[in-house]
């Protein structure tokens, strides 16, 4: 079943909800020695999109991920927020991490209600909120469990659901899948769709699962290796401007098998040029 959402059309002429332009990042290794984890990166994400960082392990995609949460700084360059620039950490950029970030000694209820608690929210207006998120997740039926008696794909639920709730301008996700069994890990991308389309939130997700971008995304940012920078800026036209429900539809539609071979093409380029450069290493 598809789900029309006009506003993924790389044509349209909408405001950008997030725009980099040009950052770098250099690390400090020693007293003499700097390296630089992502040059000259730049790229514009939609109201409403889902977009994927995209690239081969180390090209640098959580560097920017968290730059852009503001966890980082950048070395140069500038990020810009609903055309606000970005500059440190704020509750309109929400994070969820690939680790469960739960707390074990609160509820479901109370883990989704903690940051809502933490910025003055009304108990009511907090119990109203977390109903509405954990029914969206579909954990309504465990709000009074702990943690520890979830499963992963459950824990994470809570984390995505925890993270809605405070109302973020934009959701991003460092691998958020990426510990979870290849079973659970299709049905939270499924579940992850329903979720989008439901709260109408832009998302800038982090993985290295070409399935998963192609599934997810409407807009996809491949990064070449270290220092990481943005190799191809592409949209998931196959789609005809919408979205999959499940992995088997996605699969069966013209022109899929076609990009997820340009991917595979661009990683393995990257994974190739690494072995081949005597100076490269992990």
């Amino acid at each position: 079943m598809h789900s029309n959402i006009a506003q993924i059309s790389p044509n349209s002429d909408a405001a950008f909800k997030l725009s980099v332009k040009h950052i770098g990042k250099r690390f400090r290794m020693d007293a003499s020695t700097e390296i630089d984890a992502v040059s000259n990166v730049s790229f514009d994400v939609k109201e409403g999109e889902i977009c994927a960082l995209l690239g081969p392990s180390g090209c640098g995609k959580s560097t920017v991920l968290r730059m852009i949460a503001g966890l980082d700084r950048p070395t140069s360059g500038a990020m810009y927020l609903d055309g606000r620039p970005i500059d440190g950490p704020d509750k309109s950029r929400g994070m969820v991490f690939q680790r469960y970030t739960s707390f074990d000694w609160m509820t479901v209820q109370q883990n989704v209600e903690y940051g809502m608690r933490i910025n003055g929210i009304p108990k009511e207006q907090r119990r109203d909120r977390a109903d509405q998120f954990l029914k969206l997740v579909k954990l309504s039926k465990f709000k009074n469990a702990y943690p520890r008696q979830l499963s992963g794909g459950m824990q994470q639920r809570v984390a995505i659901a925890r993270t809605l709730a405070n109302g973020p301008s934009i959701l991003l996700m460092d691998e958020p899948f990426g510990a979870l069994d290849a079973e659970t890990k299709w049905q939270m991308q499924e579940l992850m769709i329903g979720i989008v389309e439901s709260s109408r939130v832009t998302v800038l997700i982090v993985t290295h699962d070409l399935e998963e971008a192609i599934f997810l995304a409407d807009h996809i940012i491949f990064m070449s290796r270290h220092p990481g920078t943005v190799k191809e800026n592409m949209f998931t036209r196959f789609k005809l401007g919408r979205r999959f429900a499940n992995h088997e539809e996605m699969m069966e539609a013209s022109g899929f098998h076609e990009m997820e071979k340009k991917l595979m093409h661009l990683m393995r380029d990257e994974t190739r040029s690494a072995f081949d450069d005597p100076t490269s290493s992990d």
